[in-house]
């Protein structure tokens, strides 16, 4: 369906109910799969006055359609209309955006895909990302535990820098062989060879190498005389899983001051200006560095958030779960799923499980924190996670058992909020939710009595009092 019979849907479906011109060009560019960014570029508007104009927009159909719509499901309620008008499915030559989704959902394994339905956007997050992307020599960092979208939106920023004539290069250091990150100069030499493969150059990194120069010198005149002159765009080089590196504190330690280094230029010299940066990383990769070591302190710092309700029931609608709609839906949804503290991955699982129709949102959620129930890899990983450190262990199972927020020693709370296990108020520390309790509570090893005794050595140094 082409935006133009999209909107003669629309006529037919609010016959007495007008749009201006600039909400018909928004509905139509967003049917599309345009951007309010895009759409505000290619307007003349500011960013932020046509996001509001969407905004309007989808409020007053939700009103007039008595039902929730939204940028991300308004394909899904006017080719169900569609449907029911022609009894037939929509031919699916006329979606090339987005595909439709299946009855069953579409498995949440790694990445949402670029044209998925099921992918939810968290306002201000890409808006702020994809501005900052056309600034020269921007560097961006997404960074969280897992299961919270950090390679499905990096994703998203690179086809939006492809959009806007950027030449991209991704590399995911987890496809990066392990004996690479034995030395500073191996490392360097294997990012240098891979960003030039990627653009197509000419393999060339033998004659910019000089033993006397040293490896870090030698990258930058890789990068600096070979790669970008042969670039008439910017460079957008996206690093995915960055948290590799931080297994190994002493290339750590060599290349996050050198990629500062980099950024810092970007500042006064235009040749390093032309590049942009996107940094994605798992902060439950923290454990072995140490904090001075952590890319903290470079550009800006997007910390993704879990869902919110809203977006819960949206995406609830999505998956075709008509249970889920209207104010009991969102009710009966609302109080299982936030078992799981809206973490996109952990929500994602559940309404896919749900859509196969084997099971009730009751059996789910009672088999949820158990080795049998959908969540038990997820767990079990967390759990190894803690393994090899008894003392967050103590810390921890100090938050699971308390009825009330408590004060934990800095280090091991900033170890904790890493893994993901535990959300900061102030200085206080809970469960980040109920499900991690749960396990945690049934398969955590309990402290000995020595380490639990009050005036006990580990009493002090992680517990900063009730």
């Amino acid at each position: 369906m082409r935006a133009d019979e999209a909107l003669a849907v629309l006529d037919q479906l609010l016959p007495g109910r007008t749009f201006s011109s600039l909400q018909e060009t928004v509905f139509s560019q967003v049917w599309e799969g345009k951007t309010y960014a895009e759409i505000a570029e290619s307007c003349g508007y500011d960013h932020s006055y046509i996001r509001d104009v969407g905004f309007r927009l989808w409020q007053a159909l939700s009103e007039s359609l008595n039902q929730k719509v939204s940028k991300s499901n308004i394909r899904a309620v006017l080719e169900r209309h569609a449907r029911r008008q022609s009894g037939a499915a929509p031919a699916t030559a006329d979606l090339p955006q987005i595909r439709w989704p299946s009855p069953a959902g579409e498995l949440p394994s790694g990445p949402v895909p670029l044209r998925s339905p099921f992918y939810v956007e968290r306002p201000p997050l890409e808006a702020l990302a994809q501005a900052e992307l056309l600034k020269p020599g921007s560097l961006i960092r997404l960074e969280a535990p897992g299961q919270m979208g950090k390679t499905s939106l990096l994703r998203r920023l690179v086809a939006y820098g492809q959009a806007h004539s950027m030449r991209c290069v991704t590399l995911n250091l987890h496809r990066c062989d392990r004996q690479v990150f034995a030395d500073l100069d191996r490392f360097l030499r294997w990012l240098c060879a891979n960003i030039g493969y990627q653009l197509g150059l000419e393999p060339d990194v033998e004659r910019y190498w000089g033993r006397d120069l040293g490896s870090k010198v030698s990258c930058t005149a890789y990068l600096e005389d070979h790669v970008l002159p042969q670039l008439n765009a910017p460079l957008l080089i996206a690093l995915d899983q960055v948290n590799e590196l931080f297994q190994y504190p002493k290339l750590s330690a060599e290349f996050l001051p050198l990629l500062g280094s980099w950024y810092e230029d970007a500042r006064d010299i235009e040749t390093w200006g032309r590049v942009r940066w996107i940094l994605a990383y798992s902060t439950e990769g923290y454990g072995p560095l140490q904090l001075h070591q952590s890319p903290l302190n470079l550009g800006l710092a997007l910390r993704l958030p879990p869902f919110t309700p809203a977006q819960v029931q949206d995406l609830a609608y999505r998956h075709q779960l008509p249970w889920a709609e209207g104010g009991a839906g969102a009710a009966k949804l609302l109080s299982r799923l936030q078992v799981v503290g809206g973490r996109p991955g952990l929500v994602q699982l559940a309404l896919y499980a749900l859509a196969q129709g084997d099971l009730s949102l009751e059996q789910l959620f009672e088999a949820a924190p158990t080795q049998s129930g959908i969540y038990s890899d997820h767990l079990r990983e967390l759990l190894a996670a803690l393994y090899p450190y008894p003392d967050l262990q103590v810390a921890f199972r100090y938050v699971i058992e308390s009825a009330t927020p408590v004060a934990l020693e800095p280090i091991a709370a900033y170890h904790l909020e890493s893994l993901g296990l535990i959300t900061l108020s102030k200085n206080l520390a809970i469960p980040s939710c109920e499900l991690y309790r749960q396990y945690f509570l049934a398969f955590l090893p309990p402290p000995l009595s020595a380490a639990c005794g009050k005036g006990s050595r580990e009493n002090t140094l992680f517990f900063g009092g009730p």
